[in-house]
């Protein structure tokens, strides 16, 4: 017995090897945390833009299921979302077209109301209209004529996503952004950013990172529509064969 009581003795772990062994973990920890802290962030952007193409696929569909138009919109100044916070977007219905349109009541449902944008990510701008070269170059909002002019209520650069009771709506870029909420209109240019891509007439979404300036030039240079129609967030600046075979996936699908 007193043999036996001595092996388990042996098997056990002392103080000192834990302790080692805590220590060890402890380092590995320290140096393994920021670069999981730096890649969970960098997921933050694309993570918000996916899920944000996703809500605005559902918002269309139940559209066109219901029948009635809707709207996509983000909190305004001293104003909180369905969360009770400002990030989130805000699904809106017009219930009663007839006897009181233009009048909008937040859906409160579970797809509508959710953490779609992550982490500190926000919406800067929303952009309506095909995206174009001169769009680019300005670097502001281009509202088409057509927008309904309630909503000349809203900041210029995030007028409402409107769509229509068959589910339809025009084209429209949500920029996604990280920076700090207080960051200027110009400053924005300098700071981490993802566009959601809405083709409104087919639904289509992508998204896309802003584009170079020299990219620009490139496309203006070949007379090239700046719709790449596919998901595109590299940092590496396209070529003319890039643009090439990208215009060539898309003829193929």
């Amino acid at each position: 017995m007193s043999c036996a009581y001595r092996n388990h003795r042996r098997s056990a772990f002392t103080l000192l090897e834990m302790s080692l062994v805590l220590g060890i973990l402890l380092v590995v920890a320290a140096m393994v945390m920021p670069s999981f802290m730096d890649e969970y962030q960098r997921t933050l952007l694309p993570g918000s833009g996916r899920q944000l193409r996703s809500l605005i696929t559902m918002t269309r569909a139940q559209a066109a299921l219901d029948g009635k138009r809707y709207r996509i919109r983000f909190a305004e100044e001293d104003e909180e979302d369905a969360l009770g916070g400002w990030q989130q977007p805000m699904i809106e219905r017009e219930d009663d077209p007839i006897d009181n349109p233009g009048e909008y009541v937040l859906v409160t449902s579970p797809w509508a109301v959710g953490r779609t944008l992550l982490g500190n990510v926000w919406c800067a701008e929303i952009r309506h209209g095909r995206p174009t070269i001169e769009m680019l170059q300005d670097k502001r909002s281009q509202i088409e004529d057509t927008v309904d002019k309630a909503l000349e209520e809203f900041e210029p650069q995030r007028r409402p996503l409107m769509i229509d009771p068959d589910g339809s709506s025009g084209w429209a870029t949500f920029v996604l952004t990280d920076a700090d909420r207080g960051t200027s209109y110009e400053q924005l240019a300098s700071e981490p950013r993802i566009e959601v891509i809405l083709e409104g007439p087919t639904g289509q979404a992508w998204l896309q990172r802003p584009l170079y300036d020299e990219e620009i030039d490139l496309f203006e240079e070949k007379n090239w529509p700046v719709v790449l129609r596919q998901d595109f967030l590299t940092t590496r600046m396209l070529t003319e064969n890039d643009v090439l075979e990208l215009r060539e996936a898309n003829y193929k699908r």
